[in-house]
């Protein structure tokens, strides 16, 4: 699970990075660009625990994580100017730490023997809810809420990883397989400009 893990410190730079850039837009101080990166990169994860009641909670079981963030803020703050043009680059960190975070999620719910379907969510809660804690801390809507296929992504990851997990499927594969699909269904949604529909009126008139 080595390569596992690398990617999951990976996707907690790239989401730090992300929450860096958004605070200093707003003019955050440096307390404030640190808070901000810290909830996106690891409020997903820390609200999955707390609503499972896993201890220890993530970043506090493994101060990798915290050491990462800082990281990504020291960078950011150094070579914010360079890391702008590489939105392509980030979008992919941040892409396949969607993956890996929503895969870590529903294995660490299925370990708590929760119900798959509950599994699930745990997944999709810890790969998305640090980007909707970054959003409304800064005053924005969050991203799943208003636009592109975001959650959906991690949701199609997730049961595609239950359905592999049923028919014993080995688990590195697995993971694999199941985290590709997050990447390709958010890569194809943002190329092609695809959004889930939204409710305007009623279904059959009014």
């Amino acid at each position: 699970m080595d390569v596992i893990y690398a990617l999951d410190i990976l996707g907690t730079f790239a989401f730090a990075v992300s929450g860096a850039l958004v605070a200093s837009d707003k003019k955050f101080d440096l307390f404030g660009v640190i808070i901000i990166a810290f909830v996106t990169a690891v409020g997903g994860g820390m609200l999955r625990d707390i609503l499972i009641n896993a201890h220890p909670i993530n970043w506090i079981g493994d101060l990798n994580y915290l050491y990462t963030i800082f990281s990504a803020v020291f960078l950011t703050f150094l070579f914010k100017s360079k890391i702008l043009p590489l939105s392509k680059t980030m979008f992919l960190f941040d892409t396949i730490g969607l993956g890996v975070f929503t895969l870590l999620g529903l294995e660490k719910g299925l370990t708590y023997d929760l119900h798959p379907l509950i599994a699930l969510i745990m997944g999709m809660i810890s790969a998305v809810f640090g980007g909707v804690l970054r959003d409304v801390l800064t005053n924005k809507v969050p991203l799943i809420f208003e636009k592109e296929v975001y959650a959906s992504a991690c949701l199609a990851g997730g049961i595609t990883y239950l359905i592999l997990n049923y028919f014993k499927v080995e688990e590195d594969i697995n993971f694999i397989i199941s985290a590709s699909i997050v990447v390709i269904i958010r890569v194809i949604a943002v190329k092609f400009h695809l959004e889930l529909p939204k409710v305007k009126d009623d279904i059959f008139g009014k």
